[in-house]
């Protein structure tokens, strides 16, 4: 039996639209998909298959800022593209993330020639409605459980300990935003957040359910989309396991709440 311990909220953070530059934030709501406005937007080919930063690095040097009532998108040479948090539509277009096919609204023809530019390749930005909702992977959740535009699961857990143990490895250290994390924890041991199964905080309880596999994108400089070997080639010497290379534990809110920077929570 895992001992409980207490861990502590060091940094949160959104991506609100896939696989663009994240947001530092001090609180979050928790909804059952995740985090408030976190990867409800993303970015799609002519054929409705998400871009992401594997494929197309530059979306790393894309800006998103939430505003009142919307996103304020910004790239460098571009004039700021502001996107509506609430859809003005509700058409809907086939679109693939992974293996999912799901419906998702086109937001504005403006959109869609403002990120082929940026982008240099034909693309479309799309919302994700409120219904029907995207199901996570049976094999790890609940029926009923559910999953923005992320990956596979709703909210993605890292801890500082972790890192650390990480960069005391590599000869030039790594940030934190390599992973993409949602919750960034402080205390605990390396890699402690393998074996725990729940967090719970004032206001929320999470269930950690499957450790996050990584790839390439963990390469990829979160300012600039460029690229090397590091830091996947270190973590495959010692966290890999049947071909995949570990770091971080993929979480599922039970029911709704909110989490705070610098909250305690009981990990166990």
């Amino acid at each position: 039996m895992t001992t409980a311990i207490a861990v502590h909220v060091a940094s949160l953070h959104i991506y609100p639209i896939k696989s663009c530059r994240g947001i530092d934030i001090l609180s979050a709501e928790v909804r059952p998909m995740g985090f408030a406005w976190d990867r409800r937007w993303m970015i799609v080919d002519e054929g409705g298959t998400f871009l992401s930063q594997r494929r197309v690095p530059r979306l790393a040097t894309i800006d998103v800022a939430v505003g009142l009532d919307n996103l304020v998108v910004t790239a460098h040479g571009m004039e700021d593209l502001s996107v509506p948090l609430e859809p003005a539509t509700g058409d809907t277009i086939p679109v693939m993330v992974w293996r999912d096919q799901l419906p998702a609204m086109p937001v504005s023809s403006d959109a869609d020639v403002w990120f082929s530019e940026v982008l240099r390749t034909p693309c479309r930005l799309v919302r994700q409605p409120e219904a029907p909702v995207r199901p996570v992977d049976a094999r790890f959740g609940d029926p009923g459980d559910h999953v923005s535009l992320a990956d596979a699961f709703p909210i993605l857990v890292t801890s500082m300990s972790s890192l650390a143990d990480l960069n005391r490895r590599l000869k030039d250290p790594v940030p934190m935003n390599r992973f993409r994390p949602n919750i960034v924890l402080r205390g605990g041991p390396a890699y402690g957040e393998d074996a725990w199964s729940t967090l719970t905080g004032p206001d929320i309880t999470m269930r950690l359910v499957k450790r996050c596999s990584r790839c390439v994108v963990v390469t990829k400089d979160q300012r600039t989309g460029v690229g090397g070997e590091e830091p996947l080639r270190t973590l495959s010497q010692y966290r890999e396991r049947e071909g995949k290379v570990y770091f971080g534990q993929n979480a599922i809110p039970v029911g709704t709440g909110s989490i705070r920077v610098d909250e305690t929570l009981t990990a166990e």
